[in-house]
């Protein structure tokens, strides 16, 4: 390396160069790896034959620079003549050149790169979750490697998924789903800092910036009480189906009992209608009310109840929870909206905190409430 190139400055470009000199730099790297290909298969490369990747090596050959000044130039360091930097630039398009940013970052011993594993983003609360954490990590700096898992109840799936994005050599894990148990999720945490996005966990070493769901419960159920229902239905999934729907339907069932209401739990699987046909014989039977802990399932219990003559909230009254699907305003769900823009910016914040050498033994959780939509499902009686 010369002084001038210590020092930032490219003595090598002074002067004239000629028009073409590009496209002979990128003949002689092409030239160069096909005579190299054919030493090595005893054949010269046809035209169906991928090219070898491009290099920097290759980009500065082309150019006709130094290795390390084609990296400053599309690194945007270093101080060159305005031919120069366009030249390299222009060369770096023209082969196709791609920088690997995560392996660049190793080499400099340090990486911005997080793996996320994000729940089926068709999912309208989920979707949204995805991107506000991409939002608040390009925002901070962070590049984010996304897999997306869709029903997958025993998390195989998704250890398996953890292990792909360790061997990206990422800095830390974002899990933004609920499918994968405490037990799955430690062994991570003994290589990098893994956060839950969304779900709260109560064990381990593993950090969260989640949804007070017992706090959407209780908002829900007393909102119910306020207006008179003395017979409920709690409608939910199951633990194992969805740990944040259970969490919300112990909370109502426990503020309901509290305040003297008769309560019909139903417990279900992962779909939204499961449980609906056992909900409306409870109606039959005399419920004014059913809660549910999800939108999804507010909306199958209302399709149900309009199947069988049913008005909502003038004969039944019916609740959800997350606020996030489209229409929701329109549709005029009472529920909770979910803080997810709060959780998203926390969980990246205690992330870039955590590999920029953050307390490794000192465990984040970060809790948020979202806020009570008195929307036109649930009505006095």
């Amino acid at each position: 390396m010369t002084g001038a190139e210590t020092s930032g400055t490219d003595a090598e470009e002074k002067g004239p160069r000629r028009t073409d000199a590009v496209q002979e730099g990128a003949h002689r790297v092409e030239a160069g790896r096909t005579e190299d290909a054919a030493g090595a298969t005893g054949s010269s490369r046809d035209a169906s034959t991928p090219a070898l990747r491009v290099t920097i090596s290759d980009v500065a050959a082309a150019a006709g620079v130094s290795r390390a000044t084609a990296t400053r130039a599309l690194k945007g360091e270093g101080r060159f003549a305005p031919e120069t930097q366009e030249r390299i630039l222009q060369t770096a398009e023209q082969l196709g050149y791609v920088r690997n940013t995560m392996a660049a970052e190793l080499a400099a011993g340090r990486t911005e790169t997080v793996g996320l594993m994000l729940r089926d983003a068709s999912n309208p609360a989920y979707g949204l979750l995805f991107s506000r954490l991409q939002d608040e990590a390009h925002r901070r700096g962070l590049d984010l490697v996304t897999v997306t898992i869709g029903a997958d109840e025993q998390g195989a799936k998704q250890v398996n998924a953890l292990h792909r994005l360790l061997g990206m050599r990422v800095a830390g894990l974002i899990v933004a789903t609920g499918g994968i148990t405490a037990a799955q999720l430690e062994p991570f945490a003994d290589q990098v800092p893994i956060l839950r996005a969304g779900r709260v966990e109560s064990v381990g070493r593993i950090h969260t910036a989640h949804y007070d769901d017992p706090a959407h419960g209780r908002m829900l159920a007393s909102h119910v009480v306020a207006l008179g229902h003395r017979s409920v239905v709690v409608l939910a999934g199951s633990a194992e189906a969805s740990y944040p729907e259970h969490l919300r339907a112990l909370a109502m069932r426990s503020t309901l009992v509290d305040a003297g209401v008769a309560v019909t739990m139903i417990s279900t699987g992962a779909r939204p209608e499961e449980g609906v046909d056992e909900a409306i014989r409870a109606v039959h039977a005399g419920a004014t009310a059913v809660m549910c802990a999800s939108d999804y399932r507010q909306l199958a219990v209302m399709r149900a109840l309009s199947a069988v003559g049913l008005s909502v909230p003038e004969d039944v009254s019916v609740t959800g929870c997350d606020g996030i699907l489209p229409g929701a305003d329109l549709l005029g769900l009472t529920t909770v909206r979910i803080p997810v823009e709060s959780v998203a910016a926390a969980a990246v914040e205690t992330m870039q905190g955590l590999i920029l050498g953050g307390d490794a033994d000192a465990v984040v959780r970060r809790s948020f409430a979202g806020s009570l939509v008195v929307g036109k499902t649930a009505a006095a009686v």
